[in-house]
């Protein structure tokens, strides 16, 4: 195994270990409460320790508020940008509803065809990455190496 594939492996366990917290719009607690960019924020702080940025408060359609590719654009500042079609256990997906919008969700890729994330009325839950997310996917992203 490379250090690569353990360094994968534990981030899907850092995720795994989020599977059945409750959905809570900008939450960010294992167990009590997240969202899908809380999921993702506490599986930063699961590798790195703190936050990457201070977040600010959001509302539930702040997507299709005109308020741009924030979510991909905050990636990019900390996570490193990979093919979509080439994403590998581990990587952080974004999600797009409609071609005119910015991506709006974000997941773990668990496993080629399997994805971890926390959803509005459902907690925290790991499903098959089917042909209708990968309709919707839009960017794809590697979490910085983790001696870095």
């Amino acid at each position: 195994m490379t250090d690569a594939d353990v360094r994968r492996a534990r981030i899907v366990a850092a995720a795994r270990s989020w599977l059945g917290t409750p959905y809570h719009h900008q939450a960010s607690l294992r167990g009590v409460g997240c969202d899908c960019l809380g999921l993702v924020r506490g599986i930063w702080r699961d590798l790195y320790g703190g936050e990457p940025e201070p977040t600010p408060p959001y509302s539930l359609d702040w997507a299709q508020q005109g308020a741009g590719e924030t979510l991909a654009l905050a990636a990019e500042r900390h996570l490193r940008p990979t093919s979509a079609n080439a994403a590998l256990p581990g990587d952080v997906l974004l999600f797009r509803w409609r071609v005119h919008l910015p991506a709006a969700h974000c997941a773990i890729l668990t496993e080629p065809d399997r994805i971890l994330h926390a959803h509005d009325g459902a907690a925290v839950g790991e499903v098959a990455f089917t042909g209708w997310w990968r309709r919707h996917l839009s960017h794809a992203f590697a979490f910085p190496e983790l001696d870095a």
